[in-house]
């Protein structure tokens, strides 16, 4: 039996591999007995800031990492293309859908047991019951108590912010144009507005999406299928208006806020105004690879609105997490052109992520040196975004079936993203660690790599699959 704390993508994905080894697991979620500031319903693998899972493509790090995880047989996986909407060369989904399919599958599972209630203390671990604890960056204040005296130090944290939303027919369609970066899009749009996205079960247990969900109309406006984002054009002038109110804004009250440490991946955009007047203009609002069809040239700047969900009604606003008081937010966000008039859905705001120092606590396996029945995965763990954090759950759930099956663990291999992930975590230097993404960065280099970064890319992925199904087939891991 293994016990996991915490229903989130790591929580789901790690009771999803431990059940399909023929493990029973139980798996603790506090929500709805107790809930989050940031958590809206009792789904599990419930996503809070963004709907996108980034690139998904082999040229990219994360998209090697999602490759990966599909040849493993991740459950977020299957649920996120069963929930795809259109987002360019990424994986984006409906949060809706998705964390409706995650339940649904861990609920229905028959080695699986869902309990709702809080647990405040680490619940007793063997080789034979081990325990894994995923319960996020919001970690309730009991349980953080005692995984503070587990690891015999000190938390470390870091603020996160997450970006609004705003109602689709809100968004004046006369000053956007529909366009993916570049050109870069899931194909012709295919309209799936009422198109089932359930998941069946195979006689093995497999989750199979009943319909792979490419692309959703956004109801009232232009979709012409050229493009799966809403690009609102800014001149230099609305640009100047828009950056002079921005970083003149009030922003919300933050506890410690004078100790405030965001990561560089997830910067409120006011954070990112205050480093410099053009740097929206190199990062969320940059305008390369969008041709305005009304005037035939790039923009000044450009900020990027993507489909939420799958019936087009909703739209978040790409890059634009944020930390502003929200009727600041209204008043600053609707500088931006086609946005006048926008009603929110929900405002950006701001909360605090917790994670243990990966390399003085974790081994590469994700169990803690000190008590190797127990595993940590998921962001408390050290790795951050949505694909890193259910990558983690995902060896943390084979390794701990491992463990209560007498089997041996070991780790996928360094050359792989989903090892060189677990490497980094275990062996980064851990008076300068912070939460990291995947990168090709931290994976062992080709020592006869070919020039060019798409060609470098795409041969270290080539390795790592080759590396990765090799290594399944060492343990028996090889999925139909």
């Amino acid at each position: 039996m293994i016990t996991i704390v915490g229903g989130g993508l790591a929580g789901s994905e790690a009771a999803w591999q431990a059940a399909e080894c023929d493990v029973p697991v139980t798996l603790h979620e506090m929500r709805p007995v107790r809930p989050t500031v940031v958590h809206k319903t009792d789904r599990l693998a419930e996503l809070v800031c963004s709907n996108s899972f980034r690139g998904d493509k082999l040229d990219n790090a994360v998209g090697l990492l999602k490759e990966e995880m599909r040849r493993l047989g991740s459950l977020v996986m299957r649920a996120a293309e069963a929930s795809r909407v259109p987002a360019g060369a990424a994986l984006a989904v409906d949060r809706e859908r998705f964390a409706e399919t995650i339940t649904r599958a861990i609920t229905k599972h028959p080695r699986i047991t869902v309990t709702r209630q809080e647990v405040t203390a680490i619940p007793d671990s063997s080789e034979r019951a081990p325990v894994i604890i995923a319960t996020g960056p919001l970690t309730s204040d009991p349980l953080s108590a005692a995984i503070a005296v587990l690891v015999g130090e000190r938390y470390l944290y870091f603020y996160d912010a997450i970006s609004p939303i705003v109602l689709a027919e809100t968004i004046d369609r006369s000053r956007v144009f529909r366009a993916s970066r570049w050109g870069r899009s899931l194909g012709p749009k295919s309209d799936v507005r009422g198109a089932e996205c359930d998941v069946r079960r195979t006689e093995r247990g497999d989750v199979v999406p009943a319909e792979r969900v490419r692309g959703a109309g956004a109801p009232g406006l232009d979709n012409d299928g050229q493009g799966d984002y809403l690009n609102c054009p800014l001149t230099l002038d609305e640009y100047d208006r828009f950056y002079n109110a921005l970083v003149t804004a009030e922003s919300a009250t933050v506890h410690d806020f004078d100790k405030e440490r965001f990561f560089e991946g997830c910067l409120p955009i006011e954070v990112m105004a205050h480093r410099g007047r053009d740097t929206l203009r190199f990062g969320p609002m940059k305008p390369v690879g969008l041709v305005d069809p009304r005037t035939g040239r790039e923009p000044y700047a450009a900020v990027q609105l993507r489909q939420d969900n799958l019936a087009g009604d909703h739209f978040s606003l790409v890059g634009f997490q944020t930390q502003i008081k929200w009727g600041e937010q209204a008043r600053v966000l609707r500088l931006i052109p086609g946005l006048e008039q926008a009603e929110f859905v929900r405002f950006g705001m701001v909360h605090r992520n917790t994670y243990v120092n990966g390399p003085s606590v974790l081994d590469e396996t994700w169990q803690v040196r000190a008590r190797p029945t127990l595993f940590f995965a998921g962001q408390m763990s050290g790795v951050e975004g949505y694909v890193e954090s259910a990558a983690s759950g995902l060896i943390a759930g084979l390794n701990a079936a491992a463990l209560a099956r007498g089997e041996a663990i070991a780790p996928p291999p360094r050359t792989t993203a989903i090892g060189a992930l677990a490497y980094y975590v275990a062996h980064a230097n851990p008076a300068h660690y912070e939460p990291s993404n995947i990168t090709f960065g931290i994976i062992p280099p080709l020592p006869h790599a070919p020039r060019g970064k798409k060609l470098r890319n795409q041969a270290l992925s080539d390795r790592a699959l080759a590396d990765l199904d090799g290594w399944m087939r060492s343990r028996t891991l090889v999925h139909q």
